[in-house]
């Protein structure tokens, strides 16, 4: 049966979605981006703001607990209305907190919501690119990447002019949740009041052997983005001995490069191929990065990675979303258990393992994934039509 509108490939619908991933990505980037006010303003050091920030990861699991249970009953649509208006609700109490406990439950709280938007907002593309008939799925997540990058430049200019983190999220979630109340009837609908029972499959029977092997690729895939997300502006800056400005540099270089492939990763209509491609391009720049250390290789070696790991997560979801099997909405459930955990992981394997040897020699585990990404690509299917 099908789960969308009646014309789910028209322009409402598209920016309808849309919108739900820019909201995401815009309230994160606008909080982020305040992170130094919002840490000062609670009166923490850089040591006690890293353990507290930890907060955000018991949200994130009863988040995944909770949506893996839900989303078969409740259904895709009605989640992510629900998720967006809580990330939109949240963001101006995280970046308002002055107390200890205030922070904590807002962090908590965050990585709750946003853990939970997450899943049905991807089933929902899922279902737009099914209906519409081509690839869409890297422009809905190069939608997020341009709300994370939105809403960083809004909190540069929010501490430029004196705004404090709290006015400046309330007046983002003001807008945002204006257009989402206006956008929202053009959203997918599901099946009224979700799936019937007996089609309810149960979560052993959910986790079939093509979506653990996709929740490895999309675990592999998360890894490398939060290895190169959190180190490669200290590789630069550190290891390299070039200074925080060009270490910012090359981390601003790694974004915009994921930025440009999710624009034009649509080109590529055949998912798998996308897939293997991005994976042999991010294998490539981890070479580049780690064959001689210096500015030129950093550089291009973080743009390769960033590019090539791009579609990663698309291209997984589709494929994922797309099996005759399993629901979208359950599919898409099961990539984000294997996500959550390599995105996780990445910062700290990496600096223990930096401590033991080198930076240098550790970011060779971003290679590692690679390979094992692309050998856990090669028993990839095809998506049902």
């Amino acid at each position: 049966m099908r789960t969308g509108p009646r014309s789910a490939s028209d322009l409402p619908s598209r920016l309808a979605v849309r919108l739900v991933f820019v909201v995401l990505g815009g309230t994160q980037g606008g909080w982020m981006a305040r992170i130094p006010a919002i840490r000062d303003a609670v009166g923490l050091d850089t040591a006690e703001w890293g353990v507290l920030s930890t907060a955000s990861a018991f949200g994130d699991v009863i988040a995944l607990v909770l949506v893996t249970v839900l989303i078969g009953r409740v259904g895709n649509r009605l989640l992510s209305l629900a998720a967006a208006t809580l990330v939109l609700a949240n963001a101006p109490l995280l970046a308002g907190a002055s107390t200890v406990p205030a922070l904590v439950a807002g962090l908590a709280l965050w990585g709750l919501s946003a853990t939970f938007l997450a899943t049905p907002v991807n089933a929902l593309a899922v279902a737009v690119e099914r209906d519409a008939g081509r690839p869409l799925m890297s422009g809905f997540h190069a939608s997020y990447s341009c709300g994370v990058l939105a809403g960083g430049a809004l909190g540069t200019l929010a501490a430029a002019t004196g705004t404090t983190p709290g006015a400046q999220l309330a007046w983002s979630s003001g807008v945002l949740g204006t257009l989402l109340v206006i956008l929202a009837p053009r959203l997918p609908k599901d099946h009224p009041g979700g799936r019937p029972k007996s089609e309810r499959r149960s979560l052993r029977h959910r986790f079939t052997p093509h979506l653990l092997v996709l929740a490895g690729v999309a675990f592999l895939g998360s890894f490398v983005e939060g290895a190169a997300s959190q180190w490669s502006s200290v590789y630069t800056a550190d290891q390299l001995g070039e200074g925080a400005a060009l270490g910012a540099t090359t981390y601003t270089c790694f974004s915009v490069a994921i930025l440009a492939g999710r624009l034009f990763g649509d080109r590529l209509p055949d998912r798998r191929t996308a897939l293997r491609v991005c994976l042999l391009t991010l294998l490539t720049g981890v070479i580049v990065t780690l064959a001689h250390p210096s500015l030129p290789f950093a550089l291009t070696g973080f743009v390769l990675i960033g590019l090539g790991i791009s579609c990663v997560l698309p291209a997984v979801i589709v494929l994922a979303g797309r099996q005759s099997d399993v629901p979208a909405g359950e599919a898409v459930s099961v990539v984000s258990i294997g996500q959550w955990p390599g995105f996780l992981l990445a910062g700290p394997a990496v600096g223990v393992l930096a401590n033991a040897t080198s930076l240098r020699v550790a970011l060779g585990m971003l290679g590692v994934a690679a390979v094992g990404a692309l050998a856990l690509s090669g028993r990839v299917r095809a998506p049902a039509d």
